[in-house]
């Protein structure tokens, strides 16, 4: 049985599980990741989603204020062991459950080209392409969702 808990960035499961995300992330970027990592620090996010499975911490996912009205999708990861059994989806839509409790109107999001299982959860969920924002303008890896929530 899943268990989400709402959280922050000082949890140390969260902590724990952007270390392996950071890892995973290194290896699919390579050369790239350090123009990504720049973009990823985790200190002071308010709005973090941990997933749980018999106690142990096996995914995760975040939301930051981008403007007013938008949040933006950070920091979804979900262990090896967990995929394929839609803990991602249940992560995302309790983070956007949460924007909307917060008054935001929609969510935005950065990924990356070599993390199609990525992109196709955003597009499962419902997320469409927009042309790439702020930092992610013209960088060619970079594709960006937004969603508007209800």
């Amino acid at each position: 049985m899943l268990y989400l808990k709402r959280t922050d960035s000082d949890d140390p499961d969260f902590v724990a599980l952007v270390k392996l995300l950071d890892a995973d992330l290194a290896i699919r970027d390579g050369e790239e990741h350090a123009f990504y990592a720049q973009y990823n620090k985790i200190d002071k996010i308010k709005h973090v989603v941990l997933a749980y499975e018999n106690g142990k911490a096996l995914g995760c996912g975040a939301i930051k204020e981008y403007e007013p009205g938008t949040v933006e999708v950070k920091r979804m990861y979900v262990q090896p062991a967990g995929r394929g059994q839609g803990i991602a989806s249940q992560v995302l839509a309790e983070l956007e459950a949460w924007a909307c409790e917060l008054s935001f109107e929609k969510c935005i999001l950065e990924t990356g080209l070599k993390q199609p299982e990525a992109i196709g959860l955003y597009k499962k969920n419902g997320y469409q392409l927009i042309p790439n924002y702020g930092q992610y303008a013209g960088v060619e890896n970079s594709v960006c969702f937004e969603k508007e929530l209800h």
